[in-house]
């Protein structure tokens, strides 16, 4: 009989705010909640864990990485452009490229969403469009942050998965599936270790994967928003975490 021992460990990045004039690291609760609904155990992860020998010592314990979403923006200089993000987090910027490298080399699995979809593009050498609603031919991809959280992340559009990936293999299919959308900045150009696995109306590359890696599945929806609740989310969900077990009875059991 499965224990909670037996439940993979999943590290969940988290993203720096201020809160009364106190710095804090935090995760939102829907991410965590995604995590233990699937099967898996949440530890929210630090952004000083960046250094190697940190790193590499709490990686020891993990069998996956979750990289979250977050209001902040990548900075742009990682993907070689000029200027500055408003809304940055060059702490988080450095753990989850970190995070990203180590996973790879590992074949640890990791999911990514939203911002984390982009730290992945990035970390492989591709680059972003930092406002994809200017961006002539795409639409605009962004919530209406004046309405409540359920209508901002309602059903948006339709993505289309591409057949023969990750996302076909989850879900048994490619019939167009609906997503939420809350995003600025979108996938520019796409590395060549990453595969498309699913496109909006307007081109956008909404879902990749990496070719090299049994599970590093990234989305630029948010499946964790009620996940159990969608079909598609707990597919995503579900199917990350089973990648973790076997990773756990493959690496640590």
């Amino acid at each position: 009989m499965d224990t909670i021992f037996d439940r993979p460990l999943i590290g969940v990045v988290m993203c720096q705010a201020d809160r009364h004039d106190h710095p804090v690291q935090m995760v939102h609760n829907k991410y965590l909640d995604a995590v233990q609904e699937a099967g898996g155990v949440p530890l929210a992860l630090p952004h000083g864990l960046y250094s190697p020998s940190l790193l590499d010592r709490a990686l020891s314990a993990l069998d996956g990485i979750l990289l979250t979403g977050s209001p902040s923006n990548i900075e742009p200089h990682h993907y070689g452009e000029s200027g500055e993000e408003a809304d940055a987090d060059p702490g988080r910027d450095r753990l989850a490229f970190a995070l990203v490298n180590a996973a790879l080399v590992q074949k640890m699995p990791l999911f990514a969403i939203c911002r984390g979809l982009q730290e992945l593009v990035v970390a492989c050498g591709g680059s972003l469009h930092r406002q994809v609603q200017r961006v002539p031919g795409l639409q605009d991809h962004r919530e209406d942050a004046s309405l409540p959280l359920e209508q901002q992340y309602a059903p948006a559009h339709d993505v289309w998965p591409e057949p023969g990936g990750v996302l076909e293999a989850l879900l048994g299919h490619t019939a167009p599936q609906t997503v939420n959308s809350l995003h600025q900045q979108g996938i520019r150009s796409l590395p060549a270790e990453l595969r498309a696995e699913a496109r909006a109306a307007d081109g956008l590359v909404e879902a990749v994967s990496h070719r090299q890696h049994p599970f590093a599945l990234a989305v630029q929806w948010h499946p964790e928003w009620h996940s159990r609740e969608s079909a598609l989310s707990r597919s995503l969900f579900d199917g990350f975490i089973a990648a973790c077990q076997h990773f756990h009875q493959e690496y640590r059991a």
